[in-house]
């Protein structure tokens, strides 16, 4: 089985997270992506939602497509979420699959400074999702580019609509949207 690991903050997974899983899916042949939640973000401040809210809205997004799972592993672990221990961890779970770490290309920049990047790079092929108006990669990069849909959507700005009580229809899905207005998120 050929498995696309897809991790972030996911605060909140929008349209843009789940088109580039798509993209990859198609044109890498992954059986399915595993959509991971990050509980302590390494290179990033701690996000001020619950994991649980996280993964709620990554298992709501989710849900309407067969090939995407939601996965709670980085959740389940204490301390930060290293992308080094998690493939260890799916490794030793499903040790027949072949795994696919799916990144943007604004943190493929940055792998080089992630623990042990060199193990994650042994443990899983990069396939490297080329956002609109990013640099295409270099030809020696140990990565696969995987061009589709570039939709110009950033959680920032979702979290700021919200906050201002303004709609994030249409940048999340319906599912996502109700969720956060329920649960009074980003307020």
């Amino acid at each position: 089985m050929k498995i696309g690991i897809f991790g972030g903050t996911f605060d909140p997974i929008h349209l843009g997270h789940l088109g580039a899983a798509e993209s990859a899916r198609e044109s890498l042949g992954l059986d399915r992506v595993w959509f991971m939640p990050a509980g302590v973000p390494p290179h990033r401040p701690q996000s001020s939602t619950a994991g649980r809210d996280r993964f709620a809205m990554v298992a709501l997004a989710t849900a309407g497509n067969p090939h995407f799972v939601a996965s709670d592993v980085e959740l389940e672990r204490q301390g930060p979420s290293y992308t080094i221990d998690t493939l260890r961890e799916l490794h030793r779970r499903m040790p027949e699959a072949q795994f696919v770490l799916i990144v943007g290309s604004d943190t493929f920049a940055e792998m080089d400074t992630w623990r042990e990047h060199e193990a994650v790079q042994a443990l899983a092929a990069v396939a490297v999702v080329v956002r609109p108006g990013a640099p295409p990669l270099a030809a020696d990069a140990r990565a696969v580019p995987v061009h589709g849909v570039g939709l110009p959507i950033s959680a920032t700005d979702i979290r700021k609509r919200a906050s201002e009580g303004r709609s994030v229809r249409y940048l999340v899905t319906d599912a996502v949207a109700d969720f956060i207005a329920k649960r009074g998120l980003y307020r």
